[in-house]
Formats: structure tokens, sequence, C-alpha cells
């Protein structure tokens, strides 16, 4: 059993916080700090374009309140990791334990300003920095990261789970997601509504599409889909679309392994990831264009049993995949042990 200090989300649905609960599972004594709570709204919202630099004294005296009187951790553990500059991370490796860095995004891309510069210029702290992308592992080395190990995006155990039984009767698609401004993914999703498919749409932030003011598309607009109800959209669906960000350089998302993972039959993107994760027309669907996405939903919708044949085949593969929470904490306690 390790004594792990976790820094990170702490809202019970994000997650970061799945990843804590699972290093408990798995035997550890981890303690909870969000750093996140601590910063005012404002502060947060002109990150993406001043970065965290400026905060960096607000940020030192949490850690100095919180910390200073607690007994030495074995190991320390930051999701995402934006808000710790210089000091902070000097601070922390006073501590003489392996600090480890778990980022989901893309910090070393384009996409979120200047959100992870701070991160980025002090990288060489964390004697371990856990990526999702190929393309995040040569980038970070060349930003001064000492090690680097690249995982699989991965699905939690208790929270996608299924125990659905056959869904032959079902004839909506769905997709779960934020709608983000400029990756057209509200006009493709009207192209789908208008092709005669039953389209349901969940997710935060599709108020502020153009399309919504549409009544064709916000009458299919449900609402945002957290935690069980996430899992239970996903075990009612006939079909779960998976769209990429291409902004964030995405091959495959959190979703492509958390819908078959939860009972969902997987129609996503065509990408060699998602490719070598499935195997085309037997674990999951794949799709180049909005015409073949059309194509390929109607006929599944047509096709009952081989849609349910390939859903089955999904739920039992990302399984032997290995890219539970737990295998891939496991894996990355194993790299420090």
């Amino acid at each position: 059993m390790s004594k792990i200090w976790y820094f990170g989300d702490s809202n019970f649905n994000s997650n970061s916080y799945r990843r804590y609960l699972t290093l408990l599972r798995l035997g550890n004594s981890v303690s909870l700090f969000n750093p996140y709570k601590h910063l005012l709204p404002w502060m947060v919202k002109i990150s993406w374009k001043i970065s965290y630099d400026f905060f960096q004294g607000y940020i030192i005296k949490w850690l100095y309140v919180n910390l200073s009187n607690l007994p030495k951790p074995d190991l320390i553990w930051i999701n995402s990791g934006e808000i710790f500059g210089k000091k902070c991370l000097k601070y922390l490796r006073g501590f003489g334990v392996p600090i480890i860095l778990y980022n989901n995004d893309d910090p070393t891309g384009s996409r979120d300003g200047l959100r992870f510069s701070t991160l980025l210029k002090n990288i060489h702290f964390y004697d371990l920095c856990v990526v999702m992308r190929s393309v995040n592992e040569l980038e970070y080395k060349s930003f001064g990261a000492q090690k680097v190990l690249r995982v699989w995006m991965s699905y939690d155990e208790l929270v996608h789970s299924t125990s659905v039984g056959c869904q032959l009767n079902l004839s909506n698609i769905s997709f779960l997601g934020t709608y983000r401004s400029g990756e057209n993914r509200d006009q493709f999703l009207l192209d789908m509504i208008c092709a005669g498919l039953d389209l349901e749409i969940w997710g935060n932030g599709w108020n502020k599409s153009p399309s919504y003011n549409d009544s064709k598309f916000n009458s299919h607009y449900y609402g945002p889909a957290i935690g069980k109800k996430y899992a239970d959209v996903i075990q009612n669906s006939a079909i779960c679309l998976g769209f990429l960000s291409s902004t964030n350089r995405d091959t495959y998302t959190t979703r492509s392994v958390e819908i078959p993972a939860s009972g969902g039959l997987l129609c996503a993107e065509r990408t060699s990831e998602h490719q070598l994760l499935f195997e085309e027309g037997k674990e999951a669907v794949f799709w180049s264009s909005i015409s073949e996405c059309i194509e390929v939903c109607k006929y599944l919708i047509q096709n009952p049993k081989l849609r349910e044949t390939i859903r089955e085949a999904g739920m039992k593969k990302v399984r032997k995949l290995g890219v539970g929470n737990e295998d891939v904490c496991r894996q990355i306690l194993s790299i420090v042990s």
C-alpha cells in the first residue's frame, strides 16, 4: 500500500475524481486535494489568455496551508497540472518522493491557448509524465520531460459497467458530448436529423450552437447526461456516435472505450487508433464522412441482429484491452514503485 497525495478535481462526476477512487480501490491510502476550489472563477476563466503564472503566489500559499503539517507521502499524483508553476513544484519536490503528472488533454497542442503554458515551462520537475496521444510523447520530451509514458484513455469499471440485455427493439442514435464552436458537430447532427434518423443529442453548451434556433435541431436536444445518466443513455441507445476534436488532435477519445464498456455500439470516425482498438464491422463501426455515417446508421437500424452482434463483441473486446481505470493506474504505479 502506498500513501499518495492526489491533486485534482474533486467533482464527483469528473474523471479526475474517478481516478482518485480507483487508487483507493487498489488498496492505497490517498489524500485528495482540489486546488481548483481555491481559485476564484475569474482566475480560471482568464488563464487561457494569460496562463497561471500570475497566480503562483496565491497557489503556493494554499500548498503551505494544506501540506506543511502532514506526514510525508510515498508518491505525489498531479492530475492535469496546469496550475502548478516553478515555486509550487520545487516545494513539492522538497518532500523527496516521485511526482507523477497525468494529463488527459493535449497541452502541447494549440486548442487551449495559454492554459498549459505554466505546465510546459516546468515539466522537467515531474519524474513521470503520463500522456494519451502518441504525438505528445516527443513533444513533452522537447519541453524537457524526464520520462514519458503513453497510456490509453480509460473507462471506469464501476461507472461504465452494464447489465443490459438484448437491444433489438431500439432505433435511437445518441450523441453525448459538448458543443464546440468551429468543429461543425451541430451541422453534422442536423444533417442526420434531416436524413430521417431518430437522433438524441446530450451534453453541455448546445444552446450556443447556431443550429439550436432550428426547431428540427433543438427538439432533439435532451440536456446534460452526467454520472449514471451518461451510462443509462448509452445503454438505452441502438447506436452511439463518437466524434473527435481536430483542434485537440484526437484520434480516439474516452468515449471510444466508455461507450462499449457501458454496453453501447460505437459508431465513430475512422482512424488508425480506432481500427487498432476494435475490428471494423465486427466490434464497432466507423465512417469518414457524414454520408457514410448516415448510410451505416440506417443499415444497422434495419439489421438489429447484426447490430446486436457488433455491440456484444465490442463490449467483450473493451474488457480484454486492459483500458479500465484500474488497469491504467496499476501500469502507472508499477513504473514508479
